[in-house]
């Protein structure tokens, strides 16, 4: 084989279908791993017969490659991205590309692309979803650094995502870690959603006395409406469905109440703080995975501080689709992108990103794990109103909550009496009574706080700064 289009570091699950998609659509490739067994192992089963070669050193991958070189790096987050520029520097030239695929900080980012542009070498920050199917299949992909950079692996890039009605689910983001920010607020959103799902499977199993079955029926009918089809809440249809193999009951049951996380939901809730950006839908679904690891202090505590005696939650009929949580959910979900696309247009303007938000909703469409139909929707808001500041103030979306907030009020009202944690709903609650007050009570906070600290305030009479002795 002549040199190759496209080299790959990482042969990890995604590593592995990210070449095998690039090879499917015309890209030869060559391969390392930081292991050769590991190599020579994908080049003898999924790789076999394929146009990939491996490499036993970076010296000889590099050397592999046609110029200018285009090197995807689907390797851990952080030191191991570094020490592999570190290594594979000495053996590039000009106009070589260097792409980290994986969920990297922005701000490493932003670090990366001066120092590697410095060197004439171009450097990518990609944010890259949709799992192992995704990677294989088409991915969402989402590319930030310099344009000229992006430039050179569009057309790559173009042919692996996947395909939607209005084009392939990958655009240039915009410059230095923008790439890496979307892909961050794009698994807070994920985040939000995913605890907004298991919400309503805990309202139905312990508030209505659904079994598995019924529920994922709950859920098959809820991905059929526009605004709640999504992956999201397919695959939640399919864990419900799945029996277990040993006694044919419900696997999810089986599962233990613990769930993991990799710090991207994490790094939205930071960032959100940082910026000034109220996320408290999303930032209650971090706070549900953390909780959920304190499993044996739960045990302990649940005969010590006993809930309410159980009684059923009003959700309407399983038939009907539990109108009261459906519009609970659709309203939750809803928040969740709210808040991330408003976490996008602060760091937009933060960082000089010049987001695109319409082309975003466009890219998440295809591929990625928060694809839904509602994109559409988000798509079309941004382009009526590119400066629009907050998705809830569009017509078509204030008119979703002002028609459903009546079934999240009770839906959150009847979970409290139940002592029945539903922390991203009633956060979303919280966050849309707050942000259609035009007067909060921060009035009083400021007062005391001046009161202790002369901090001063502000009056609604009057410019300029006050301060009083209040004591």
């Amino acid at each position: 084989m002549s040199k190759a289009h496209f080299g790959l570091i990482g042969l990890g699950v995604m590593g592995e279908n990210l070449v095998l998609n690039a090879e499917r659509n015309g890209f030869s490739s060559v391969v390392y791993n930081r292991t050769w067994a590991k190599t020579e192992e994908f080049l003898n089963g999924r790789g076999a017969g394929l146009q990939i070669i491996g490499a036993h050193s970076l010296e000889e991958f590099v050397a592999s490659l046609e110029r200018p070189r285009r090197i995807l790096m689907m390797i851990k987050a952080g030191q191991p991205i570094d020490d592999t520029i570190a290594a594979i520097s000495p053996y590039l030239e000009d106009g070589d590309l260097l792409i980290d695929g994986g969920n990297s900080l922005y701000a490493d980012t932003e670090r990366r692309v001066k120092e590697l542009e410095s060197k004439s070498f171009g450097y990518i920050g990609m944010g890259v979803s949709g799992g192992a199917k995704g990677a294989l299949e088409g991915p969402s992909m989402m590319p930030g650094g310099t344009k000229a950079a992006y430039d050179a692996i569009e057309s790559l890039v173009t042919k692996m995502a996947a395909q939607v009605e209005d084009g392939p689910c990958v655009t240039y983001i915009g410059p230095g870690g923008a790439g890496h920010f979307v892909k961050t607020v794009h698994n807070g959103i994920e985040y939000g959603i995913e605890q907004i799902l298991v919400e309503a499977y805990d309202l139905m199993k312990r508030g209505a006395g659904l079994d598995g079955l019924a529920m994922a029926d709950v859920f098959d009918g809820w991905n059929q409406l526009e605004e709640l089809s999504s992956y999201l809440v397919e695959i939640t249809e399919v864990c419900l469905r799945t029996r277990d193999p040993e006694d044919g009951g419900d696997l999810v049951e089986k599962i233990l109440d613990v769930a993991g996380q990799k710090g991207t939901g994490l790094w939205t809730v930071i960032s959100a703080l940082e910026m000034g950006v109220p996320v408290p839908t999303i930032y209650a679904s971090l706070n549900g995975r953390v909780m959920s690891s304190m499993k044996a202090e739960r045990v302990v505590a649940e005969p010590v501080l006993p809930g309410p005696a159980p009684h059923p939650v009003d959700l309407g009929e399983p038939a009907d689709g539990l109108p009261p949580l459906r519009d609970a959910v659709i309203l939750a979900c809803i928040a969740s992108y709210a808040q991330g696309m408003a976490l996008l247009v602060e760091a937009s303007k933060l960082h000089n990103y010049n987001l695109n938000l319409s082309a975003i909703a466009q890219i998440w469409k295809g591929g990625c794990i928060i694809r839904a139909r509602l994109l559409q929707r988000i798509q079309d808001a941004y382009d009526a109103n590119p400066g629009l500041a907050n998705l809830m103030v569009d017509p078509w979306f204030a008119e979703q909550i002002n028609r459903r907030l009546p079934g999240l009020r009770q839906v959150v009202a009847d979970a409290a009496q139940a002592g029945i944690p539903v922390p991203c709903l009633s956060s979303t609650l919280d966050y849309i009574d707050s942000y259609r007050t035009a007067r909060l009570p921060q009035n009083l906070l400021q007062a005391m706080r001046d009161c202790f600290g002369a901090h001063t305030y502000q009056r609604v009479d009057r410019d300029g700064a006050f301060h009083t002795e209040w004591l």
